[in-house]
């Protein structure tokens, strides 16, 4: 299940088969020793391998890290996430470990971004579906619609890093721009609204940019997609949790939304049987928004310098610090 890389004093637990290169060398250099694991490991498998080398840090990509995980080693000093969100980290029981958990912020900004526009566009020039008409023989047909995303309304659920460089990419084509966030700073052509529902009715284009809680599991459900206007768009390149997928499967059923893009879904990979897969209306990626080769050298090197910080003695830069 695993292989090692490296030699040295530390060992390190990579949730994922590899680690872009100046991820490895910053280890390297810091006396660590990697050992990958399959994609998407379950917590037990996590667990059982950092007890079995008795891990100094888990490098947190695609498998989660639970309280049993943290138990397994009495080395382990720090759970790095090779990312931005950590919701794949139990925080409450790193925090009772005096366990350090760090991510890596900005470091897939312009990548989400670009995927998100990316799929609007899609969703909007009605892509998917032309491509499969033209793939079975046919032509143009009366079901296909066409549409212009400028003066389209999007809608931000979520304004940091990420929702800021939407906007930016949206304001360009023409769209017209409303966020909600709890701490709005004024930014030239988003308008921000004062709650969630006050954001719904004004969204053509939904895309979801907040982190996922226990607050935001499920925000965007049934009340919320009901909400949205007739015929708009559902976009999520953040976590698969935010959406009621169900809710989400029977909107499009009625016709109420004309399509969705999902980057990221509740269960990943998703069932075999789930609708969403192969929804004629929904554009489905696999949680590769983020991943180009810029944004994952740039999440992994942030990782592996948190990492060597900690267990060398050296300084954390203080924002990638999440607990404690």
């Amino acid at each position: 299940m695993t292989s090692g890389a490296g030699t040295g004093r530390f060992d390190v637990v990579m949730t994922a088969p590899r680690l872009a290169a100046p991820a490895v060398a910053v280890l390297e250099q810091a006396g660590c020793r990697i050992h990958y694991m399959q994609p998407y490991p379950s917590a037990e498998a996590v667990a059982a391998l950092a007890r079995e080398v008795a891990a100094h840090a888990i490098l947190s990509r695609q498998g989660p890290v639970d309280a049993a995980a943290m138990d397994a080693s009495p080395n382990l000093a720090i759970v790095a996430r090779h990312g931005v969100g950590v919701d794949d980290v139990d925080i409450a029981a790193a925090q009772a470990r005096g366990i350090m958990v760090t991510r890596a912020p900005g470091s897939n900004t312009t990548a989400v971004a670009e995927h998100t526009l990316a799929v609007i566009l899609a969703l909007a020039k009605d892509l998917r579906p032309l491509g499969a008409t033209i793939a079975a023989g046919g032509w143009r047909g009366a079901a296909g619609q066409v549409r212009d995303i400028e003066g389209m309304r999007l809608g931000l659920l979520g304004f940091g890093a990420i929702g800021r460089a939407v906007a930016r990419l949206a304001l360009a084509f023409g769209m017209r721009v409303a966020a909600f966030t709890p701490n709005p700073v004024p930014t030239a052509g988003v308008e921000f609204v004062r709650s969630p529902a006050e954001l719904w009715p004004r969204a053509d284009v939904l895309s979801l940019h907040c982190p996922y809680t226990p607050a935001t599991r499920h925000i965007v459900d049934a009340a919320a997609i009901a909400a949205l206007p007739h015929g708009g768009f559902v976009i999520n390149t953040a976590r698969g949790g935010l959406i009621d997928e169900a809710a989400l499967a029977a909107a499009l059923d009625a016709g109420h939304l004309a399509g969705a893009a999902l980057d990221v879904f509740e269960t990943e990979p998703p069932a075999a049987d789930d609708r969403l897969r192969d929804h004629p209306r929904v554009f489905v990626t696999p949680h590769v928004s983020g991943v180009t080769p810029r944004s994952l050298d740039a999440m992994g090197t942030m990782a592996a310098e948190c990492i060597a910080a900690r267990l060398t003695g050296g300084d954390v830069p203080p924002e990638r610090i999440v607990s404690p």
